[in-house]
């Protein structure tokens, strides 16, 4: 069996490459996009990318160009990534240095930070760009406590995935015209008060495009900072697209081995496999499932998320000691596990 890639991902490799050289020759500059970053006192994993920038967007005119266009969703999916950029990341007493992937992006593991337990702040950059700086939540080696959250339908009034809407959303509709869920961040700041200190993770099959979006929305509707861990939308070595299901599989398998001492809340909708995953991942791992929380859709969003007024009910099967809650939004969900966290704690 040939080792090569898929041919979708030569293609994609082939022309990211040609336009890398189109861009250059036009001036373009290398630019590091940070995303937040995730670890403890052993190690912090550090997500990113590397993407060609227009000379003028530097100045105080193409900062405010910036600014206006990527309020509009079509210009967070126009980027020209830098295959195999050689990047230098500084955290704490670390310095190391990588190179980014056939799609730009940087994910690296910063160990020997010598960094206590809280927030903290790296930066990232290559020869060529300006240094940029992250956030990094470094849990403390006491947490016993984490929220798994996924966001569209959950934190996000997203009418995802139909096609023509979602297209609608993600590439015409601005930012401020983007819906939260009601109550949900007061849910995770209330459970978040009971745990101080408790690692927070957005999972998502949405693509990284739209982490600069994502941030500044949570920002706005006051959601509690965390990392988030998104997806390519291109094709992979073995096929044309990747599957979300797997990711958020992949994902949550990752971060039991990442922190293997911690419980998780995972939260998600019933409009996908949210249970379905959930449940999977539970089943293996009893130990680090707490609780899971579904938020309900409405039969309105039922069918623009998948076709009937029904919810996906999970078909795996949950151990009988991890129960799971149900609310159509955040204020119904802390109602119900306000009680139940206090028992736990």
């Amino acid at each position: 069996m040939s080792t090569r890639p898929f041919i979708a991902a030569r293609l994609e490799l082939f022309f990211d490459r040609r336009f890398e050289q189109l861009f250059r020759a036009l001036g373009w500059r290398e630019r590091v996009i940070p995303y937040t970053a995730y670890g403890d006192e052993r190690f912090v994993r550090v997500l990113g990318r590397v993407v060609l920038s227009p000379p003028f967007s530097d100045t105080h005119l193409g900062k405010k160009a910036e600014e206006f266009l990527r309020q509009r969703g079509w210009r967070n999916f126009i980027t020209a990534p830098c295959v195999h950029a050689r990047y230098t990341l500084r955290l704490g007493e670390a310095e190391v240095t990588g190179t980014t992937d056939r799609g730009g992006y940087i994910d690296h593991r910063v160990r020997h930070h010598n960094l206590p337990a809280g927030w903290q702040v790296g930066t990232a950059h290559t020869d060529e760009s300006d240094e940029a700086t992250f956030s990094a939540q470094v849990v403390g080696a006491d947490v016993r406590f984490g929220i798994v959250s996924d966001v569209d339908d959950t934190i996000l009034s997203t009418m995802l995935p139909r096609p023509f809407i979602a297209a609608w959303n993600s590439f015409f509709r601005t930012e401020s015209a983007r819906q939260a869920i009601p109550g949900m961040a007061v849910f995770y700041d209330d459970v978040l008060t009971r745990h101080p200190g408790a690692a927070v993770i957005y999972l998502s099959t949405g693509a990284w495009n739209t982490h600069g979006f994502l941030t500044r929305f949570m920002r706005r509707h006051r959601y509690p900072l965390g990392a988030m861990l998104l997806t390519d939308w291109g094709p992979t070595n073995t096929g044309w697209f990747r599957s979300g299901q797997e990711h958020k599989r992949n994902a949550l398998l990752q971060l039991g081995v990442d922190f293997p001492d911690i419980a998780w809340l995972l939260v998600g909708d019933d409009g996908q496999h949210d249970l379905d995953t959930y449940s999977e991942f539970a089943t293996a791992n009893p130990d680090k499932v707490v609780a899971i929380a579904i938020r309900e859709l409405s039969p309105a969003e039922q069918i623009l998320a998948h076709g009937t007024t029904e919810p996906l009910e999970g078909a795996e099967p949950l151990p009988r000691d991890i129960p799971v809650f149900k609310a159509p939004d955040g204020r119904g969900l802390r109602r119900i596990i306000r009680e139940f966290l206090a028992q736990e704690s």
